[in-house]
């Protein structure tokens, strides 16, 4: 997009990226505020049926479309109170340490061939680096509130996080073993083609990785049965027992923006990311960077097609978290830490062992039963890979004609 401002509207160069910036960073920021939106009426409205009720119907008409704008209104007229024994400063800053570093991941995770904010070859550590800072705006609410209740509950949750952060990123490994990249991108396109091409259909160990990273995002974003960061029926509200109006929404919208990125991220390394289960546009010609149709039209909808289903897979993933939040009972503190350190990491550490054991084997899975498409995950290089594989081939041919040379030199003399 810089580049775009830069030749067709004759910018300089950094007014042409401050504007990409801005148009990149209000575009995600629309998605994260609409997302919490619409999670906030799903959370009322999946609950309400599993518990046998409607939720609501007055608000905004029959479905309550508008119940959650009436609650940002609600918290905006609410008053802001800080405690007279809290850290103020701390206190304030909080809220805005989670939420930023709930919507700073968003700026490398691709939600298309091509779309992403800022293209990262090391786009996996980034968006987990980044969002494993959220517990730090947990931790100084609970600390700077001046509430034991308050601190109790940051502590479970800098616990928790730190646990779960183990086997989540052993999962996240697998894909980047088995496609030999950390570049979401690239990632994304090795699992072009059919479903079975979907890297959760690898073998049976992936499979059995992409429910446990399933399992440790619902617990790195607080959600229950894991929420023992809140936990309301012991700690009040727990860490964020003493906070009201808007800071108390930034929490929330951290939360909502955080299940989404976590579920798309899922998508990415587990379930295609941007493809769907047919590859509809691969077979009718339309991937991005078609040269034959003016402006590129079709890659433009192919990409804006693989967007939506992006979004759809996200979406379909925070569901199922307010589908177990409202379905299962809150587990005890001891029972999570044993469920991460007794269950998830170990059985991690062997789905990891177990794909490295597939590869080297070289034993045939579900990937194998329909033929992948040209990018599939043999056909797939990075861009500064082939630069410099290209570069080092230049070099070794520059150093081997050198030698040559020095040989022939050598032959002159001693023929002299």
């Amino acid at each position: 997009m810089a580049e775009f401002f830069d030749t067709s509207l004759h910018l300089p160069t950094w007014l042409a990226c401050l504007l990409a910036a801005l148009v990149h960073c209000g575009l995600i920021l629309s998605l994260v505020g609409t997302g919490a939106a619409v999670f906030i009426w799903m959370e009322r409205k999946v609950a309400g049926r599993i518990q046998d009720r409607l939720g609501p119907t007055r608000t905004g008409g029959r479905f309550g479309w508008l119940q959650s704008p009436a609650d940002g209104l609600k918290l905006l007229t609410k008053e802001d109170l800080v405690p007279g024994s809290a850290d103020a400063m701390l206190f304030r800053v909080a809220p805005y340490v989670s939420f930023t570093a709930s919507f700073t991941p968003f700026l490398a995770l691709p939600f298309a061939d091509g779309w992403v904010a800022q293209h990262l070859h090391t786009g996996v550590f980034f968006v987990l680096a980044v969002l494993s800072l959220e517990v730090f705006g947990v931790i100084l609410a609970g600390y700077a509130s001046g509430s034991k209740w308050s601190l109790f509950g940051a502590m479970r949750e800098s616990a928790q996080v730190v646990s779960y952060e183990v086997p989540l990123k052993l999962c996240v490994v697998i894909p980047v073993l088995l496609c030999g990249t950390l570049d979401l991108i690239a990632i994304g396109n090795m699992q072009a083609g059919w479903m079975s091409n979907w890297l959760v259909f690898h073998d049976p160990f992936t499979f059995l990785a992409f429910w446990i990273y399933f399992t440790c995002g619902v617990a790195s974003v607080n959600r229950a049965p894991f929420d023992l960061a809140e936990a309301e029926s012991e700690l009040v509200a727990g860490f964020h027992t003493e906070y009201s109006g808007l800071r108390w929404g930034f929490f929330f919208m951290a939360e909502y923006g955080s299940m989404f990125l976590v579920s798309c991220l899922c998508s990415v390394l587990f379930l295609g990311g941007w493809h769907g289960p047919i590859p509809l546009f691969d077979l009718l010609g339309w991937s991005y960077g078609q040269e034959e149709t003016v402006f590129r039209l079709t890659g433009y909808l192919a990409n804006l097609a693989g967007c939506v289903n992006l979004i759809l897979k996200g979406v379909l993933g925070v569901t199922v978290m307010i589908w177990v939040r409202w379905t299962l009972p809150r587990l005890r503190i001891d029972q999570v830490m044993t469920t991460c350190l007794k269950y998830c990491v170990p059985l991690a550490a062997i789905c990891f062992v177990g794909v490295l054991s597939w590869q080297l084997l070289g034993l045939r899975g579900p990937n194998d039963l329909i033929p992948v498409a040209p990018r599939g995950v043999a056909g797939v290089r990075e861009g500064w890979v082939r630069k410099a594989e290209a570069a080092e081939r230049q070099a070794q041919g520059e150093r081997t004609a050198a030698a040559g040379r020095r040989v022939a030199a050598r032959s002159e003399k001693v023929g002299g």
